[in-house]
């Protein structure tokens, strides 16, 4: 089994889902520290042009909460409402808005009151089923009970607990994981390298790196799980 663990983000970018599409079970990395200014609750879309910065508004949360114990926001007011207006307005010309927008609409509308690693997970579940994705998503917080261990013990004990013999990581892991301690286990570590393809945006200079969203409203489901997934190469 081919194994990779990731904190869930708010509609991730094309590179995210390549990670996913690359493995057998896909671990979503739920019960770790909800990190501020990053990019679980917040992500980039296209509008006018250039890149527009959204973001889910998170209640006040303690310093070292856990993602799945930091909560969406009701305010500021009708912020939901005004961001389903911004996304209308950035992609309503685009091809496959019809298609895409009821889902994010879904995500974005029962998102109150609850916490972001669930309405995360959600809008990553929404894209998988959406792209035909077969692989099996797991909490880490629902089955492991390791959360005692930190860094790569725990990354470890969960691979050992799903008899994984390789384990996949974004490229950034290269700071953090080394390929002997995984070795000494008997499991391969791999680091992805992702290839982002340019396409269409309205004719327009491409703006590369955006939201999952932005892929999906300008190419359709099967070209993206066809010729977008698998551009990457395992280092």
């Amino acid at each position: 089994m081919k194994l990779s663990i990731m904190q869930p983000y708010l509609f991730p970018y094309l590179g995210y889902f390549q990670l996913i599409n690359a493995v057998d079970k896909f671990v979503v990395y739920d019960d770790v520290a909800f990190i501020k200014q990053g990019w679980i609750n917040r992500n980039f879309l296209l509008l006018n042009g250039r890149k527009y910065l959204f973001t889910f508004p998170v209640k006040s949360i303690s310093s070292n909460a856990p993602i799945n114990e930091t909560f969406v926001s009701k305010t500021p007011f009708n912020w939901q409402q005004k961001l389903q207006q911004t996304i209308i307005q950035a992609y309503r010309k685009a091809p496959f808005f019809k298609d895409v927008f009821p889902m994010v609409e879904s995500i974005i509308s029962q998102s109150t009151d609850k916490p972001i690693a669930q309405v995360a997970t959600e809008s990553i579940e929404a894209v998988v089923k959406y792209l035909s994705i077969k692989t099996d998503i797991q909490l880490s917080s629902s089955i492991y009970e390791n959360d005692h261990l930190k860094n790569t013990d725990r990354v470890i004990d969960i691979c050992t607990k799903e008899n994984a013999i390789a384990y996949i990581n974004a490229i950034g892991g290269q700071q953090l994981y080394k390929q002997e301690t995984f070795a000494q286990k008997k499991i391969n570590l791999y680091f992805i390298k992702s290839t982002l393809p340019a396409y269409e945006q309205f004719d327009r200079e491409f703006i590369n790196g955006l939201s999952i969203i932005d892929v999906m409203m300008f190419n359709s489901p099967e070209k993206v799980k066809n010729d977008f997934l698998p551009m990457y190469s395992l280092v």
